[in-house]
């Protein structure tokens, strides 16, 4: 079974050995093909035989760098054939180490990726041709980034007048949080922008193509879906406005609809970590700020994808829940990534206390939290954690029409 295996390996991929000098030992008929090498061309060579000129040597460097010092390294490497042609793949190098932790051999590997990285070439040079569109695009972001550095002025004055009326350390804390929660979402917003630009060239290319072929039908279906792309990437941009807003009056809102932003903020992370979210919601109206009651649900959300990393939990689930009890709304976030011990429940409240590597993490979520749940909304913000699982509860006192 073991030789059907390596077999199986050796027919699907593209391996090749080399001794610690990088003299090839070993390579399969699949190299031999994608190379245009016979093996006895190849064995006894330096692997730089396949090397492509383009590639600057300091990527080879680097790369062997890594492997001497007994890392697996992974990339796509650009090679040049016998022939002169030029192929792509995507390779792993593995050290293979003796009983001593010395380096014996590398292992090489890959497979080919040439049509796919061709392809995105040729997208990336019918970028010119779709000048027009992205000049409107741009202009909407540009227009959008200044909104948005105008907010952070905004911020920073509110920041120094609060100073001047002697509540500087409560308001650092908050917008040090708020400033660390802007850095998320913009990392989320690049995120999700990548695919539906990648989608938006596809289309153009299509429209291009349908146009020279003269087939209205298919270029008025491309212009369509064209146009609901970019849809969607401006409602991206309004809905991050919206979440940062610097508006602080309070008035009546849904708890339901704050709930939903924030899952659809982060919705782009949370299929990216596999993070299932059960959600239980009922339409009850309190008077608050929604943003803020959307920057707990967020804040409690991006602590539960960290803990679910941190933990190795592979079935990630968080449930949200909202109940109407007889005074107050009760909103209950549970997740299982793992607890917390029983020496933190009471400490995770407290300002820039975390258990989080201090590159992930400013201690502040939190407490900004209960602040906004105490302050903002006259409630409450509390924590209960047991057999893996935590709910953070959140309590809202209800006005008389909504009893």
């Amino acid at each position: 079974m073991l030789k059907q295996y390596k077999e199986a390996i050796e027919n699907s991929n593209i391996i090749s050995k080399t001794d610690v000098n990088g003299i090839i030992t070993f390579v399969n008929s699949e190299f031999c093909k994608i190379s245009g090498y016979t093996k006895e061309e190849l064995l006894g060579k330096n692997h730089n035989i396949v090397r492509h000129p383009d590639v600057p040597s300091e990527k080879f460097r680097l790369l062997w760098q890594s492997i001497s010092q007994k890392h697996v390294y992974k990339g796509t490497v650009k090679n040049l054939a016998k022939d002169g042609s030029t192929f792509y793949v995507n390779t792993t190098i593995i050290p293979i180490l003796d009983e001593d932790k010395n380096i014996l051999e590398y292992v090489a590997i890959r497979y080919d990726v040439t049509k796919e990285v061709l392809l995105k070439e040729e997208l990336l040079k019918k970028e010119a041709e779709y000048e027009e569109l992205n000049r409107s695009l741009e202009k909407r972001v540009a227009e959008q980034t200044k909104e948005l550095k105008e907010l952070n002025k905004t911020l920073e004055v509110r920041v120094r007048d609060e100073i001047a009326k002697n509540e500087e350390k409560q308001r650092v804390m908050f917008w040090q949080s708020r400033h660390a929660s802007l850095g998320q979402m913009l990392a989320n917003i690049a995120h999700q922008w990548r695919q539906p630009l990648t989608e938006l060239s596809l289309a153009m290319f299509n429209i291009k193509k349908a146009m020279q072929n003269q087939n209205q039908d298919d270029a008025s279906k491309f212009y369509n879906e064209s146009k609901h792309i970019i849809k969607n990437m401006s409602q991206t941009i309004d809905d991050f406005t919206n979440f940062f807003s610097p508006d602080k009056e309070r008035h009546y809102f849904n708890i339901k609809d704050s709930i939903e932003e924030a899952v659809s903020l982060l919705e782009n992370m949370l299929n990216e970590q596999m993070i299932g979210v059960k959600k239980e919601l009922i339409d009850i109206e309190v008077l608050g700020i929604s943003n803020e009651l959307t920057q707990v649900i967020v804040n409690l959300i991006n602590n539960s994808k960290d803990a679910f990393i941190h933990n190795s939990i592979l079935l990630r689930e968080i449930s949200i829940r909202i109940k109407k009890k007889s005074d107050f709304a009760l909103i209950e976030f549970e997740d299982n990534a793992g607890g917390i011990i029983k020496e933190n429940i009471e400490k995770i409240f407290e300002p820039y206390f975390t258990t989080k590597h201090k590159s992930r993490g400013t201690g502040l979520g939190l407490f900004m939290s209960r602040m906004i749940c105490e302050q903002g909304l006259g409630g409450s913000l509390d924590a209960i954690s047991k057999k893996k699982t935590t709910i953070f509860s959140i309590k809202i006192p209800l006005d008389e029409h909504e009893k």
